[in-house]
C-alpha cells in the first residue's frame, strides 16, 4: 500500500511581474537625454517638443531640460474632438 495519497494538480499558482507603468518625471523636474518620462500602455500621453516615442509606448528626452505637461486638442477623422496630455522637455 503506498503511504501518501496522491498529490492533485493545481492551476492558480503562477503569477506575473509587475509591469511598472506610470510617470516617472513630473512637471518641473530635470530630464537628462535618454531618461523616460513616461511608460504607458497605449498613446494616453502624446510626445511633444523634445521627446519621442517608443516602440511599447514609452515616452523618453531627446535632449536635457525640465519637464513641462500640457493639454492640447486633437481632432479625430469624424470631426470629434479629444484634449490629449501633451509631453515635453524644454
Amino acid at each position: 500500500m503506498a503511504h501518501t495519497k496522491a498529490g492533485g494538480s493545481t492551476q492558480n499558482l503562477r503569477d506575473s511581474n509587475p509591469q511598472y507603468l506610470g510617470v516617472k518625471l513630473f512637471g518641473g523636474q530635470v530630464a537628462q537625454i535618454g531618461s523616460i518620462i513616461i511608460r504607458q500602455r497605449g498613446s494616453k500621453f502624446m510626445p511633444g517638443e523634445g521627446t519621442r516615442k517608443g516602440k511599447d509606448d514609452t515616452i523618453y528626452a531627446i535632449r536635457d531640460g525640465k519637464v513641462l505637461f500640457a493639454d492640447k486638442r486633437k481632432r479625430h477623422f469624424d470631426g470629434t474632438t479629444v484634449i490629449r496630455k501633451l509631453v515635453s522637455v524644454v
